[in-house]
């Protein structure tokens, strides 16, 4: 069989090549011993940019999370990587020490970040068979570090960048620093990172009062963390417990009689899981936290290490009334609301949401989120999207105003049906039969009439309202222009309402709410500033004093009395209650010249409506308002004195006939409610 032309060619180019290698071999052995290392050195040199730098090294031992302080200077918050507390070396108790050097790395002391033998008698014995590790601790140090950068994947790429890594962490830390950031860094399952959490964890603790057992069985896990969990798995982790022991025996820090007594002894174990403090405002620290992240991704900083202080508007005396008064008075309704589920269901977790803030310059004061953060994070401030009911109708009659109207211009209280551009009908009806008399619209207002309210917007038409409440502040929201907009269909947050309230309060002036002031690094160098936030008129001064005017007939006679005649706030405020279709929502929110707080209540499903006794917003988010507004007049922190730029209206108004029973049943309910409280 004849070759093919062409690959015999080929042969002969190989034959040919070979013979000029071999020959080159026999003529400069010494120079063809060197490849093989040359080549690794070039492998390791094209590695160690992939591998942490010195700089990051040092950081990583004093790494310092941002932290997140409010205005009188209390942390709220540490962005921490993980929950662990930095504990030094001599506060760990050193029968820890010993059990680590002695079953981890017995020649920790002689070494500089690679065991040679033990890497060499590692190798042997995997390939016989027999997978060993040979990893020091300086080796472990660094995966724990830096594990993306460097992997756990079983492969030689692997291995070189942590044996590397290993050799840079020798050369920048003392044999000390590496057991303390060793001990501080491995992790010990149920969230516990560093030898503090973990003994906190396992034994209810501190480090430095573990004792041999205690330390044996800590060290123990380190092997496998899952299949020595003294938890789930005792005799594993008993097993391992005494092998530890005997190697601490082995190696001189144990008498081999003693060990031999304390293997004998039984697992103890004080389980107790370490939560993370969640602080007295968790959901401001989770908010901060996302636009934290944005800000340093943008300016090259790291949240966990680089010693980050976040100055914040929020007043923790505020802050802790504030939760005070979401606690009270969800603790008061959800035993209410557990009666109504049926029976076999799961009784639903009654929420809240709660804002307070200074009208004059955005400053957030206090911030709830939920009723309990442990339970659901979801931040009904400034994620839940919920429809505002009557809460809405101030800048119907806002828009009004602006229109040429008057509190005193009247319509008349009768059955309205209106229709919207695409020819659908809309019929608002009240709580009671219409009284086919003269209103004012300041009492239409006052007194929350849906057919007032219904025909002025009629007459000044969706667009004009939705475009004021989105220059007031709801600038995140989507508004539909249609009629029903009066009553508040358009579902927005309660950070939007709050703030647009707040655009009342400062005589028409939109100030953009601010959480964070300032920016600062370790050394208290201001790196970015937040004020003055953004503003612009919304209302003309005079327009919104009339507004502010009106709205005080809520509180001082209208569906908001209780601020006067139960928390006895006798102070300049003014406000509006808000309830949706079968109480879904309970809205308040009070207006004060230095202070604007408002408040929902609700379920997190809005299918599920809380009932006529205590689910409108009059009785269900009013008292949280009131009893904050009742704290900060009694602690000062709001200056009661302050008044609006217009005169408060005096006497009041006569109250237009209503039904004498529903006026009756809301008495009765408002003072069962003060006695309860």
């Amino acid at each position: 069989m004849r070759m093919n032309p062409t690959m015999g060619r080929f042969l002969d180019a190989i034959r040919a090549g070979w013979t000029r290698l071999w020959g080159a071999v026999r003529r400069h052995p010494w120079r063809t011993a060197l490849v093989p290392p040359g080549l690794v050195l070039l492998y390791v040199l094209a590695l160690l940019p992939f591998t942490p730098g010195i700089g990051n090294l040092r950081k990583a031992k004093v790494e310092a999370p941002a932290v997140l302080v409010s205005a009188d200077n209390v942390v709220l918050a540490s962005y921490k990587r993980v929950n662990r507390e930095w504990v030094p070396l001599d506060k760990v108790a050193p029968a820890v020490v010993q059990a680590l050097i002695h079953t981890e790395d017995h020649r920790f002391w002689d070494h500089h970040g690679i065991d040679w033998y033990r890497t060499a008698a590692s190798a042997w014995h995997t390939l016989k068979g027999r997978r060993q590790g040979g990893s020091t601790l300086t080796q472990q140090l660094a995966r724990n570090l830096y594990p993306e950068e460097i992997g756990r994947s079983p492969t030689v790429h692997r291995k070189v960048k942590e044996a590397i890594t290993a050799l840079k962490i020798e050369a920048v830390y003392s044999k000390k620093e590496i057991l303390e950031t060793y001990l501080n860094t491995v992790p010990f399952l149920y969230n516990a990172f560093g030898i503090e959490m973990a003994a906190r964890t396992y034994f209810d603790k501190p480090a430095s009062e573990l004792d041999v057992l205690e330390s044996a069985t800590l060290i123990g896990m380190l092997k496998g963390t899952s299949y020595y969990n003294p938890v789930l798995n005792p005799e594993r982790a008993r097993e391992r417990r005494n092998v530890v022991l005997d190697q601490m025996a082995k190696h001189g820090s144990l008498p081999a009689e003693r060990a031999e007594q304390l293997a004998k002894r039984p697992l103890k174990i004080d389980f107790e899981r370490q939560q993370e403090p969640l602080g007295p405002a968790p959901h401001v620290a989770q908010h901060v936290r996302k636009w934290l992240i944005a800000w340093a991704d943008r300016n090259g900083y790291d949240i966990h290490s680089d010693g980050l202080v976040v100055r914040s508007t929020l007043d923790t005396r505020l802050q802790r009334a504030a939760n005070e008064s979401v606690t009270r008075q969800l603790s008061q309704l959800q035993p209410l609301a557990d009666r109504r589920r049926k029976a076999g269901q799961d009784p639903a977790l009654l929420q809240a949401g709660f804002l307070a803030l200074d009208p004059r310059n955005g400053h957030v004061l206090a911030w709830v989120g939920s009723s309990d953060f442990a339970r659901d994070q979801f931040d009904h401030v400034s994620q839940a999207r919920r429809q505002p009911g009557s809460t809405f109708k101030p800048f119907v009659y806002g828009a009004a105003f602006l229109d040429g109207f008057g509190p005193n211009d009247t319509l008349i209280d009768q059955p309205v049906v209106l229709r919207g551009a695409n020819g659908e009908t809309w019929s608002p009806r009240d709580s009671t039969p219409p009284t086919n008399a003269p209103w004012t619209l300041r009492a239409g207002l006052v007194f929350s009439r849906n057919s007032i309210t219904a025909q002025l917007m009629e007459r000044v038409g969706p667009q004009k309202v939705a475009k004021l409440a989105q220059a007031m502040g709801v600038r995140e929201s989507r508004l539909d222009a249609v009629p029903s907009l009066a009553l508040g269909t358009s579902p927005v947050t309660l950070r939007e309402m709050v703030s647009a309230y707040g655009t009342l309060a400062n005589n028409g002036r939109w100030v953009e709410p601010l959480l964070v002031l300032r920016i600062e690094d370790s050394e208290g160098k201001v790196l970015d500033a937040f004020v003055p936030p953004r503003s612009a008129e919304a209302m003309p001064k005079a327009k919104a004093l009339m507004l502010v005017n009106a709205m005080r007939g809520v509180v001082d006679e209208g569906t908001g009395a209780a601020i006067r005649s139960r928390y006895g706030i006798q102070a300049d405020v003014a406000g509006k209650t808000g309830t949706t279709q079968d109480n879904a929502d309970g809205w308040f929110i009070l207006m004060h010249p230095h202070m604007v707080a408002g408040a929902w209540v609700g379920f997190n499903d809005p299918s599920i409506t809380m009932p006529d006794a205590w689910g409108p917003g009059a009785r269900s988010a009013l008292p949280i308002v009131g009893d904050y507004f009742q704290q900060s007049v009694r602690n000062r922190w709001v200056d009661t004195k302050a008044e609006w730029d217009i005169p408060r209206p005096r006497p009041k108004p006569k109250q237009p006939e209503g039904d004498p029973l529903e006026r009756l049943v809301n008495d009765v309910i408002d003072r069962l409610f003060k006695i309860l409280q």
